[in-house]
């Protein structure tokens, strides 16, 4: 496979990452949660194919991993030679190549097909909902996204007692080369290499909202305005969104034509809204 991906390599430099010995090859925070135990590298794609190569012999070699590369941009000959007709032409592929290393769990804003090229992968995969039970670390960061703080390898129920429920809802998935896995977004995943040498292409897609339209600013919006107030304020915007975002019908007493923000939105209306957005944000 090393030499399959080298032969297409263009010369480009890349980010790599790289954990020392003592991480074991689990990518994670630091004790503080201030940093990461891993750190980046610019270097070629094929120097760092050789290098991971090297470092299946070497006792206390560094863990280096590829991970979210763009073939197209750094191996464009992949997409020739593996063209994917079932997926949107403007979903590219990305490589992830390392040892035994262990990406702890996290979610994606997009859908994922992940596809094992070689290897074996275990993926543990939690529902959007257990999101209170995962022990998620700082949201703050842009890269990565915000981890879990328990290790499922060896969780402290002491000091994380709602996991077990996470665990109750867990699914468990074991690829081998040829297989692949499909994620809807933000399903959260832990993913293990079990293999020395391991390869992953995978395709994210589905995250299409821009500006105003995106969830995650409404999400910060959310923290700003609302985390802050009286409980009894909060509970009335709980309601609120229980009753007009979240709930399939409760404008159905109301005449369409005078449903208003509240009902179906078509594009004049969603328009009208989001320049009424754009204005009090400008204000504030």
């Amino acid at each position: 496979m090393n030499q399959y991906l080298k032969s297409m390599d263009t010369g480009s430099f890349i980010e790599v990452l790289e954990a020392p010995p003592q991480t074991r090859g689990r990518f994670f925070y630091t004790p503080d949660l201030r940093g990461f135990n891993f750190s980046h590298r610019r270097r070629r794609v094929s120097e760092t194919l050789d290098q991971l190569l090297r470092s299946l012999g070497e006792r206390n070699a560094p863990f280096v991993a590829i991970q979210s590369l763009p073939l197209a941009s750094h191996l464009p000959e992949f997409l020739r030679c593996n063209p994917a007709p079932f997926l949107p032409a403007q979903v590219l592929p990305r490589l992830w190549v390392g040892g035994a290393v262990c990406t702890q769990t996290h979610h994606d804003p997009e859908h994922n097909l992940a596809c094992v090229m070689a290897g074996r992968r275990r993926f543990l995969l939690f529902p959007p909902e257990q999101v209170g039970n995962l022990y998620i670390g700082p949201i703050d960061k842009p890269f990565p996204p915000p981890l879990s703080l328990v290790d499922p390898a060896a969780p402290d129920y002491d000091r994380f007692p709602k996991f077990r429920l996470a665990l109750q809802a867990a699914r468990v998935a074991h690829l081998e080369a040829g297989d692949a896995i499909f994620m809807p977004k933000y399903w959260w995943h832990h993913v293990t290499s079990l293999e020395p040498y391991n390869v992953l292409v995978n395709y994210w897609w589905g995250n299409d909202a821009r500006g105003l339209e995106r969830p995650m600013e409404c999400f910060l919006t959310a923290l700003l305005a609302i985390k802050d107030l009286p409980p009894g304020e909060r509970a009335y915007w709980r309601a609120m969104f229980d009753a007009y975002v979240f709930s399939e019908d409760s404008v159905g007493h109301i005449p369409a034509a005078l449903q208003g923000l509240l009902g179906k939105h078509d594009p004049e209306l969603r328009t009208r809204l989001k320049q009424q957005l754009r204005m009090t944000y400008l204000k504030s």
